[in-house]
């Protein structure tokens, strides 16, 4: 989604915005929020992730050069959501395979002359929330250099992201949405991992998402926010809520629901549906 901004409210935020390439993004604030958008791995690339993931089952359609990176300047913090950690995750989790309806199991099977064992999470579910590192960007002479020294340090907090806020009719400076992996689940449903952003003149807001349908069974979705204020003092701080919510197809019937896989299309509209079953609150003090 292109977004049409307005150079009067840019300039009154004090914000830049860049693209080049498949990279485009904005400086606001001491941060460089940046978005990479660019076509599914090919084939050569595919089978070296499935070496170093030790694993030879990957999404249908994986970006892996896609990524939505923010990076504080003066601390060298670094956020960033990629297809890659989020499949570490995956197969660090490990879930039992979803059990589809015997007619459908079939379907799930990598060449047809092959009965497939479903041994596996085909579902790519992932408890990744983001990754964060450390970047050091000049060593002791001055020198330009880029090294990752430490993970960022998350500690669980009492504080919620202000969605009163974020609702405020505040100009948008910049918006993108990076799909990060997708699945059709051989037609039997979706598995898909986007994150969205957006920056605002006092904020900046993403949303990191999986969602999952297998079509009669199992509704999945899984949520990260984050919400940083600008300004508020030397230290910014970013909160980060997760949020998992699932349900049965059979529990949602139960309940008066319909039972029809095409009335869950927009997990926006049907997450208030789902019981929630993990819910976590998190900060992060950036030291300048």
């Amino acid at each position: 989604m292109e977004l049409e901004v307005d150079e009067n409210d840019l300039k009154a935020a004090g914000a830049e915005i860049f693209a080049e390439g498949g990279r485009r993004g904005i400086r606001i604030h001491g941060w460089m929020i940046e978005s990479r958008r660019h076509s599914i791995l090919n084939s050569s690339t595919l089978q070296e992730w499935e070496q170093k993931l030790e694993t030879s089952h990957l999404p249908e359609m994986v970006f892996g050069e896609n990524a939505l990176i923010l990076k504080h300047f003066s601390s060298g913090t670094k956020i960033h959501f990629n297809a890659f950690d989020a499949l570490c995750g995956w197969k660090q989790e490990a879930l039992p395979p979803v059990e589809v309806p015997a007619a459908a199991k079939w379907k799930f099977r990598s060449k047809p002359s092959q009965q497939v064992i479903l041994d596996y999470d085909y579902t790519f579910t992932t408890p990744y929330c983001g990754s964060g590192t450390i970047e050091i960007n000049k060593d002791l002479n001055g020198r330009e250099i880029s090294e990752e020294t430490s993970d960022i340090h998350w500690e669980d907090c009492k504080e919620q992201i202000d969605v009163v806020a974020l609702a405020s009719k505040e100009p948008i400076l910049f918006y993108d949405e990076v799909v990060l992996y997708e699945d059709e689940l051989a037609d039997n449903g979706v598995s898909l991992l986007t994150v969205k952003v957006r920056v605002m003149p006092s904020s900046w807001f993403l949303l990191l998402r999986f969602w999952l349908r297998v079509d009669g069974v199992l509704i999945r979705l899984r949520e990260t926010r984050m919400h940083c204020v600008f300004g508020g003092s030397a230290n910014p701080i970013v909160l980060r809520e997760s949020c998992w919510r699932e349900s049965t197809f059979q529990a949602l019937s139960a309940k008066g629901h319909p039972f029809d896989s095409a009335a869950y299309s927009d997990p926006s509209i049907i997450s208030q549906r789902l019981p929630i079953i993990m819910r976590t609150t998190q900060k992060l003090v950036i030291s300048s």
